[in-house]
Parts: C-alpha cells; sequence; structure tokens
C-alpha cells in the first residue's frame, strides 16, 4: 500500500496544543516546535514537525512515529520483547505476553507504548496496550499489545 499526499497546512497553536494534549507524555515532540504542519494523506494523514513525520493520525488518534522516537529522547510507556519476538513485531505482528521480558508498571489498557528490543532498547514498533504492565510480563498466553506501527511499515518508509 502507498500513502498518497492530498495536502499540507501549518496547524494553528490552538490544534497543536490539542493534540500536544491527546499524545500525553508523548506531547513533548510538539514542545516549543515552530514548523507543525499536517499532511493529509491516504490512509492516514501526518503531523510533520520541521519537515519530519513526527506523528501519524490512525483513525484520527495521534501516534509518535518511530523516527521521531529515533530522533528524540522520549519518555513514554516502554514494553521490552525478547529477541526471538523481533521477526514478528518486525512483520507487523501484535505484541503477545509470553514474549515481553519487562513492561512500565504505570501502563494500562488504551496507554500508547512504544516496543523496545532487549539487547539494544532501540525501538521496534508502537502500539496501544491491551492489558496493565504488569499482567503483560506475569501472563505465559494471550495478546498484550495492539500494533500500529512498526519498523519497515508504509508509516517508515515514507519520505516527502
Amino acid at each position: 500500500m502507498t500513502i498518497k499526499v492530498k495536502k499540507r497546512n501549518f496547524l494553528k497553536k490552538k490544534k497543536i496544543k490539542d493534540i500536544k494534549k491527546e499524545l500525553g507524555e508523548y506531547g513533548e515532540l510538539l514542545q516549543n516546535k515552530k514548523n507543525v504542519e499536517i499532511l493529509e494523506a491516504e490512509p492516514d494523514s501526518f503531523i510533520l514537525v520541521d519537515g519530519e513525520p513526527y506523528i501519524i493520525l490512525i483513525d484520527e488518534k495521534p501516534f509518535p512515529t518511530l523516527k521521531a522516537a529515533l530522533a528524540n529522547e522520549i519518555h513514554g510507556k516502554k514494553v521490552t520483547v525478547d529477541m526471538g519476538a523481533i521477526r514478528f513485531v518486525s512483520n507487523g505482528a501484535d505484541i503477545m505476553s509470553p514474549g515481553i521480558v519487562a513492561a512500565d508498571e504505570n501502563i494500562n489498557p488504551g496507554d500508547i507504548v512504544l516496543i523496545i528490543d532487549e539487547t539494544h532498547g532501540k525501538p521496534l514498533a508502537i502500539g496501544i496496550s491491551l492489558i496493565t504492565g504488569e499482567e503483560m510480563v506475569e501472563n505465559d498466553s494471550g495478546k498484550a499489545i495492539e500494533t500500529k506501527h512498526y519498523v519497515g511499515d508504509d508509516i517508515w518508509n515514507f519520505e516527502l
């Protein structure tokens, strides 16, 4: 699937403030940024910061992109997966509890989480938690995170 660009506009301060609030702890990506634009595209739109796609709007909900996570020190909720899970994560699979080795304790269902690898601590994917951080580590089976964006997908490969 390719991303088809429709239009590109600068965002007003009020809209930026609303998006920051919705992003929660990831709102720092828009802190003190002057060139914040919306790139309306199909299937999903982007928020550009200084020309880089830092936020993706999936079903009108903002998510930080992995490029933003790599370019900035993001202090969000993190889940660490073992090395055996990486090939599944990099193919877009949802994250299952058995592959999780650590998770922030303050993760609740519905939170945006950053999935990182065990060895290097690099971001692999971003998703929505389906259970608490404690349950992610304790459970021996079941889905823990719904993956929304991962290394190698169309969002990752998107360039202006």
